[in-house]
C-alpha cells in the first residue's frame, strides 16, 4: 500500500515538474516578430502622402497611413485570392478577398475611380443617392442596381448588411464612426480612404491605385493616372509661359466669418500651378482659414479675380447675403467664378465628383479662365462666371 502510494506521489511530482518546465519555456521562449513592410516590394506613390501599397508573393498590402485627421496609426489592410499565402506575423486590420463581387462606397469621390476602371457594376448601395452625377451611375440608380443607404454620418446599417457586400469603403472625419463599427462586427471588411485629406491635387487623383488592387486592374489604373499626372504637369508648364500673375481671392462669408483655402491646400495649390498670386498662398494648414470680412477686404479689394465663392450661383446671391460684396473689383468686373452652376440631373455638384480625380481638368479650368490667351480651344467643364 505505501510502495503505490510513493509511487504515486512521485507521478504527481513529475507531472508538477513538467508543468512549471513548460510554463517556464512558454514564458521565456521568443515571440514572433512583427512583419515588417519594408519586406515587401513597395510599388510606386509619387503624391499621395496618405496611403502605400506593397507587394508580397501571392498578396499585396495597403497600408492607409492617416485614416482620418490626426491619426495615431495606420489601418493595414491585406488583398489576395490565398489567405494562406499571407505571413501569419503580418498584422492587418481586414484580409480583402478577390475577386469582389459586391462594393458599397460613402464618397463621391469613389464614384469616378470605379467608372474609369469600368466596375461601376459592382457598386450595390451608397448614402445620398442625389449627390451622384455620374451618368452611367444615375443609369443604374433607376434601375435600382445602387440601394440608398441613407446619411454619410448615419448609415442604414441594416439595409447596407442585408446587401452583402465584399467591401465597403468609407471615411472617418474622427477616429470613430459608428455605422462603419457596426458592419465591421458583421464581418464585413471596411477600408477608410482618406483621399479628401491630401493636400497635392495628383496626391488625390492617386488614389485610384487603391481602386486598382481592389478591383484586380491594378495596371490599368496606374496608367490612367499617369495620364492625368502627364496632362496635369503639360498644363503647368503652358501656364508658367503667362507674363502676367494675376490676384486670386476665394472663398465666401459663412454667419460671420469668411472661409476660404490654405495657401498649401489642394485648392491652394492648384491655384499656384494655374500661375495665379493668391493673397493667402503663404499660409498652411488643415480646413480652412476663418476671417473678418474686413481683413479679406483689405488684403483682396483689387484682386483680378475671385475663384470659388462658395455655394453661391448669382452675383445678385452675393449681394442678398453680404451688400460688401459689391466692394471687390472682382465682383465689379464680373470676374467671379463658381462650381455650384454644374451640376448633376438631380443636382450634385460635379466638381465635388470628379473635381478631385481629375485635377488636370480642373487646372485647364483655372488656365482658361486666369490666362485667357492661354488654352484658347478648352472649354470650362468645371466652373462658370456668376451672372
Amino acid at each position: 500500500m505505501m510502495t503505490i502510494k510513493k509511487r504515486y506521489n512521485s507521478c504527481l511530482l513529475l507531472s508538477l515538474s513538467l508543468v512549471i518546465l513548460a510554463s517556464f519555456w512558454a514564458c521565456n521562449s521568443p515571440k514572433k516578430e512583427k512583419f515588417d513592410l519594408n519586406n515587401l516590394i513597395k510599388k510606386e506613390v509619387k503624391y499621395a502622402s496618405t496611403f502605400s501599397i506593397y507587394e508580397g508573393e501571392g498578396f499585396q498590402v495597403i497600408e492607409v497611413k492617416e485614416p482620418w485627421p490626426k491619426a495615431d496609426k495606420s489601418l493595414i489592410y491585406v488583398v489576395g485570392e490565398d489567405l494562406s499565402l499571407v505571413p501569419e506575423n503580418l498584422e492587418y486590420q481586414h484580409y480583402i478577398e478577390l475577386p469582389l463581387e459586391k462594393m458599397v462606397v460613402t464618397s463621391t469621390t469613389h464614384i469616378p475611380s470605379l467608372e474609369s476602371l469600368g466596375e461601376l457594376g459592382k457598386l450595390v448601395g451608397f448614402p445620398r443617392l442625389d449627390y451622384i452625377s455620374s451618368k452611367e451611375a444615375r443609369k443604374l440608380i433607376h434601375q435600382e442596381k445602387i440601394k440608398e443607404l441613407g446619411q454619410n454620418e448615419s448609415l442604414n446599417t441594416e439595409v447596407l448588411i442585408s446587401l452583402a457586400p465584399d467591401l465597403v469603403v468609407g471615411f472617418a472625419v474622427e477616429s470613430s464612426n459608428k455605422s462603419l463599427n457596426t458592419v465591421e462586427k458583421t464581418g464585413v471588411p471596411v477600408l477608410y480612404n482618406s483621399d479628401w485629406l491630401e493636400r497635392n491635387p495628383l496626391g488625390k487623383a492617386e488614389w485610384i491605385k487603391v481602386f486598382g488592387i481592389l478591383t484586380g486592374k491594378e495596371k490599368q489604373a496606374f496608367d490612367i493616372f499617369n495620364e492625368i499626372e502627364k496632362s496635369y504637369l503639360s498644363t503647368k508648364k503652358i501656364a508658367e509661359e503667362a507674363e502676367y500673375q494675376p490676384q486670386v481671392i476665394s472663398g465666401a462669408m459663412h454667419n460671420d466669418r469668411w472661409y476660404l483655402p490654405y495657401g498649401d491646400s489642394w485648392q491652394g495649390k492648384l491655384l499656384s500651378d494655374a500661375n495665379a498670386n493668391y493673397i493667402y498662398d503663404y499660409t498652411s494648414g488643415s480646413g480652412s482659414i476663418a476671417l473678418a470680412f474686413e481683413k479679406v477686404l483689405e488684403k483682396g479689394q483689387e484682386a483680378d479675380y475671385w475663384i470659388g465663392p462658395a455655394q453661391y450661383t448669382s452675383l445678385d446671391q452675393l449681394l442678398e447675403s453680404n451688400n460688401y460684396y459689391q466692394e471687390f473689383e472682382a465682383f465689379q468686373q464680373k470676374k467671379v467664378f463658381g462650381t455650384a452652376m454644374v451640376t448633376g440631373e438631380t443636382g450634385g455638384v460635379i466638381y465635388y465628383e470628379q473635381g478631385p480625380n481629375r485635377p488636370d481638368l480642373v487646372l485647364k479650368d483655372l488656365v482658361k479662365i486666369l490666362h485667357p490667351e492661354l488654352l484658347q480651344e478648352h472649354q470650362l467643364i468645371f466652373f462658370k462666371v456668376l451672372k
